[in-house]
C-alpha cells in the first residue's frame, strides 16, 4: 500500500513535489485569509455577550486547531521515519516543528488576550491552557533535540521518538474541557452536534481555518525544501541545480 509513496521518499523527488504544491498552498492561504478576515472583522455580527471582543476567535481558534494538527502531522512523519527509515520523513519532522510551535504560541497569546476581558486575568492554570502550554514545550523539545545532535540520522530518530511520546497530550487538550471543570468554554464547531455558533460567525471562522491549514502547508513545504537543500547539499542533483541557477 506504500508503493506509491516510495518515489517521493527520494529527496530529489520530495523537493520537486514540494515545489509543485507550494504555490497552490500559498495562493489558497492568501485568498482565504483575506476573505475570512474581512468577513469576520467587518461583516460578522457582534456577540450578544462579548461584543466585538469575540472577533479574536478568528485567530485564536484556527491557531489552536493548527497547533494540534501540526503536531499530529509531525507525529505521523515521525512514525514513518522510525518504521520505514525514511530520512525525508525525519526532515518533515524538522520542518513542521517550528511552524507548529509558532501556532501554539499564537493560540496561547490570543487566548490570554481573550481571557483578560472575559475572565479578568491573563492566565489561569486551567486544564486546557496548561495542556496547551505543555504542547509548546513538546515542540520546543523536538526542535532542541533535533538541532543538538550533529548526526542527523540519530537526531531524526530521537526527535521522532519524543514527538510520538508527546501524542498522548493531544486528547488531553481536546477533552480537557469535558474531563475537568475548567474556565475554558467547550467545543463550538468540533463536535458531532450542530455547531453552537451563528452561521454569520461560523462561515468566516471556517474560512480562517482553511487559511491556517493552507498556511501551515505552505510554510512546511518551504521549510522542507530548505532542509532538503541543506542536508543534501553535496548530492549531484543539488549541485546540478546550483549550476543551473548560476547560469541564469
Amino acid at each position: 500500500m506504500w508503493k506509491w509513496l516510495h518515489p517521493y521518499a527520494k529527496p530529489e523527488e520530495a523537493y520537486r513535489l514540494a515545489g509543485l504544491w507550494l504555490p497552490w498552498f500559498a495562493v489558497f492561504s492568501a485568498v482565504s485569509f483575506a476573505a475570512g478576515l474581512i468577513w469576520g472583522l467587518a461583516f460578522a455580527p457582534a456577540d450578544y455577550q462579548q461584543g466585538d471582543a469575540f472577533r479574536i476567535i478568528y485567530i485564536h481558534v484556527p491557531s489552536a486547531i493548527m497547533s494540534m494538527g501540526a503536531y499530529s502531522s509531525m507525529a505521523v512523519a515521525a512514525f514513518i521515519g522510525l518504521v520505514w527509515q525514511l530520512k525525508t520523513a525525519d526532515m518533515a519532522v524538522a520542518a513542521i516543528a517550528p511552524v507548529g510551535a509558532v501556532f501554539t504560541f499564537i493560540a496561547l497569546f490570543t487566548g490570554a488576550a481573550w481571557g483578560k476581558p472575559m475572565w479578568g486575568t491573563w492566565w489561569v492554570w486551567d486544564a486546557r491552557l496548561t495542556s496547551e502550554l505543555i504542547l509548546l514545550f513538546l515542540y520546543l523539545g523536538v526542535i532542541a533535540l533535533y538541532n543538538a545532535i550533529s548526526d542527523k540520522v540519530l537526531a531524526g530518530r530521537a526527535a521522532g521518538i519524543l514527538a510520538l511520546v508527546g501524542v498522548i497530550n493531544l486528547p488531553i487538550i481536546h477533552y480537557s474541557v469535558e474531563w475537568w471543570n475548567t474556565l475554558h468554554q467547550g467545543a463550538t464547531i468540533t463536535k458531532f452536534a450542530r455547531p453552537s455558533i451563528s452561521n454569520d460567525m461560523l462561515w468566516p471562522l471556517l474560512l480562517m481555518i482553511v487559511a491556517f491549514v493552507c498556511y501551515l502547508g505552505a510554510l512546511t513545504l518551504m521549510r522542507l525544501r530548505n532542509e532538503l537543500i541543506r542536508r543534501e547539499s553535496h548530492r549531484p542533483w543539488v549541485l546540478k541545480m546550483a549550476e543551473e541557477q548560476d547560469e541564469i
